[in-house]
């Protein structure tokens, strides 16, 4: 083991050290105690009375029940401490830094650093919490975590029966088209459905070229993120706001915001493409340029995809019942998603020949690794996401309380989404305009008056959940899964560090902040 590893090792256990001594000196939360310091919804403050959502979703955008400060449980967000989120930041820099300072290590070994921060965050959470901590882990393993990892998998598996052939070579006009095509279909199957169809024929026709890092990059930034905009369908923020009330087709109103980032993402990519297209050899190899018909092989495992979306609009839109499985409570039609989820990806791998999986580079490594990551990544979350929903009542109050105008939201919520779940966060922010501008006022009153009268608010809410997912790896679902494959099919890709420092600073930000300046 080299130094560089021996040292990051020592450091992180100091870091795990340090947490401990913390946490246990942590006050115990008793259930006779009040939970709500002052200046609390209980003590008649109406414009904090719904900065503490009841509800989140799972990443694929139906809520899950948040049961905490529910069904005898106490709400731990209000008196968890900000430090309690060490933990998640060393799950982020073991990512962002294994990979650098030790590669062999971390390929052999990533999923027993996840299993390792996440034991660093439970162990003391539940000698200090007790039962409501393991309830917390129970809730986000089965409500959040399962579903997530489920949805994942089956649009992996199904895309990855679908498979492209013939010549398609990787122009720069070649590439915009693609890249426009999949931002298109983001909003109707999903970032991730759209972003899992089409990466494999990206890369494919990209395979000769020397520079492809950039390419898929912006792949991330327009189909797995910015193109799910404009429907619930496209990402889970959006879909959460369907079930509050926002109409369905209501997120067609940042239609401008989206084409704007969109088409200056696209010019942008199309100038760099062609920079290094001309660059390398300014034409498609000649052995190559004889044209070979495009025909799609495994087309039936559209059906397979069209069960997937059918599946998770279903869950949003009945109501069957709820079951409770150690002690959460879950909607019947979750399940029932969730089984249909699992369906659709045995049958495509029962009438899917193995050949085209083969000629597709299909193999099982990439959702592995997302598996063992992001359970990690969902445990030493958990305090991130209580201290968060507590909104006025937690440790970021002083955030929460900070914003005013539609900039602050789009920003704030934007930041937010870019490293934790977007979806409570859209949820958070989404309850603090209504509790500022519609105090005292019922949500079924208050909605339509924002999606109306303060309809700029929610428009910068919606616009920042969505398009700010692009800022880190794991800002959204598909964004990981994307350079899993891509690093797979041998396309470096930039360290956690280096994909913000030298990508989003460099090019997402500026075109926020015109979004910004046109917008809000």
């Amino acid at each position: 083991m080299s130094t560089s590893c021996r040292r990051l090792i020592i450091l992180t256990l100091c870091v795990v050290a340090l947490f401990l001594v913390l946490t246990v000196q942590a006050p115990m939360v008793s259930a006779s105690e009040p939970q709500h310091p002052p200046g609390s919804h209980l003590d008649g403050n109406p414009a904090t009375a719904e900065t503490s959502p009841a509800e989140h979703p799972t990443e694929e955008g139906h809520p899950a029940t948040d049961q905490g400060g529910h069904h005898g449980h106490d709400d731990l967000g209000p008196v968890l401490p900000l430090w309690s989120c060490i933990p998640f930041a060393c799950m982020l820099f073991s990512i962002a830094l294994f990979p650098l300072l030790a590669p062999e290590f971390w390929h052999h070994h990533f999923g027993k650093v996840s299993a390792f921060w996440a034991a660093a965050m439970a162990g003391p959470f539940l000698f200090v919490y007790r039962g409501t901590a393991l309830y917390e882990i129970i809730h986000i393993i089965l409500a959040d975590y399962v579903p997530f990892i489920i949805l994942l998998w089956a649009l992996y598996t199904v895309s990855g029966g679908i498979l492209l052939k013939g010549s398609l070579r990787g122009t720069p006009v070649v590439n915009v088209l693609i890249l426009t095509l999949g931002t298109l279909l983001a909003s109707w199957m999903g970032t991730t459905g759209a972003a899992m169809l089409l990466i494999r024929p990206f890369l494919r026709a990209n395979n000769y070229r020397k520079n492809r890092t950039f390419m898929v990059v912006f792949f991330i930034f327009l189909v797995a993120n910015v193109g799910g905009s404009l429907t619930p369908l496209g990402d889970p923020p959006l879909f959460l706001g369907f079930l509050h009330g926002v109409s369905f087709f209501w997120t067609f109103k940042i239609l401008p915001h989206m084409l704007t980032v969109a088409g200056l993402l696209l010019v942008i990519y199309f100038f760099l493409d062609l920079y290094y297209f001309k660059k390398e050899t300014g034409r498609v190899p000649a052995d190559e340029a004889a044209k070979t018909p495009l025909r799609l092989v495994g087309i039936h495992n559209f059906i397979f995809l069209a069960g997937i979306i059918g599946a998770v609009l279903m869950s949003g839109m009945v109501d069957w019942g709820q079951v409770n499985l150690l002690g959460v409570h879950r909607g019947i039609q979750d399940w029932v998603r969730d089984g249909l989820l699992v369906v659709m990806g045995l049958l495509s791998m029962a009438t899917t020949a193995v050949e085209i999986r083969e000629d597709n580079d299909f193999t099982w490594f990439p959702i592995i690794e997302v598996a063992y990551l992001f359970v990690g990544i969902f445990i030493t979350m958990i305090p991130c996401l209580l201290i968060l929903k507590a909104g006025a009542n937690g440790q970021l109050a002083f955030l929460i309380n900070a914003v005013k105008t539609p900039l602050h939201y789009f920003w704030v919520t934007g930041t937010l989404s870019g490293f934790l779940d977007n979806a409570p966060t859209y949820l958070t922010f989404f309850n603090t305009a209504l509790g500022s501008h519609f105090p005292g006022m019922a949500e079924a009153q208050a909605v339509p008056l924002l999606m109306t009268d303060k309809a700029l608010y929610l428009k910068a809410i919606s616009a920042g959940a969505v398009f700010f997912g692009a800022c880190s790896y794991i800002g959204n679902a598909p964004n990981f899964m994307v350079r899993s494959i891509s690093e797979e099919a041998g396309t470096p890709m930039p360290s956690f560090f280096g994909y913000i420092l030298k990508y989003t600073v460099v090019f997402l930000l500026p075109v926020f902040a015109v979004v910004s300046l046109i917008f809000f």
